[in-house]
């Protein structure tokens, strides 16, 4: 990644993920962002989430992200919301990016609470959502027209400018086809204009990590 970075500075940026256990993560963040790394994923799910969103390097990395203005990638599932809320609260000038709309619908059902959850992060302006991942929410088929009220609850909330479209690579070629993803945007969900799409499909994340 670095090396076609190196290559292509124009075109490319990258997302990396950062040692949150260790002791200098701040240094190696900044290190990596003077290669053209504009992100840090956070795999802030499952059993580890819970050591994960309140260890102190998280803290540095959050210190570190406002600092520098580098966007920390949060991939959690739902129960982690309030920690994550905590966070955000904490550290508001830090760039965040919620992954898979923060997995809501995973198991399934979309509950109510969770939509509120992660709808109420947009009370923070730096807080951004990808969606994505939309073979794994909900009834997860395509076209997956079922998940057209959770985006607009998402949509409502931080509006288009703060939403952006993922690939979701290699997992949505797993599961489906990259058609399949960008027309629940483009075709499926109706109150979105095209000017909306524009940023939700390309704008939100040139903005977020070319600035």
């Amino acid at each position: 990644m670095l090396d076609i970075i190196r290559k292509y500075p124009s075109v490319f940026r990258g997302i990396a993920v950062a040692d949150w256990t260790g002791r200098h993560v701040d240094r190696e963040m900044q290190e990596l962002a003077g290669l053209g790394v504009r992100g840090f994923r956070v795999y802030a799910e499952g059993e580890l989430a819970a050591t994960c969103l309140k260890a102190d390097v998280l803290e540095k990395m959050f210190r570190c992200g406002a600092q520098q203005g580098l966007v920390i990638c949060l991939l959690i599932t739902p129960d982690s919301l309030p920690a994550v809320t905590n966070l955000c609260k904490r550290y508001p000038d830090t760039p965040v990016v919620i992954d898979h709309l923060g997995q809501v619908g995973f198991a399934g059902r979309i509950l109510e609470e969770d939509t509120r959850g992660l709808c109420a992060l947009a009370k923070y302006p730096l807080v951004k959502v990808k969606v994505s991942a939309f073979y794994a929410l909900g009834a997860k088929r395509p076209p997956y027209e079922d998940l057209a009220p959770l985006f607009r609850r998402v949509y409502d909330a931080f509006g288009p400018q703060r939403l952006m479209w993922g690939s979701d690579c290699p997992f949505q070629l797993a599961n489906g086809t990259y058609e399949d993803s960008i027309a629940l945007v483009r075709d499926h969900v109706g109150f979105l204009s095209e000017d909306d799409k524009e940023w939700i499909l390309c704008r939100t994340a040139e903005s977020t990590f070319f600035r």
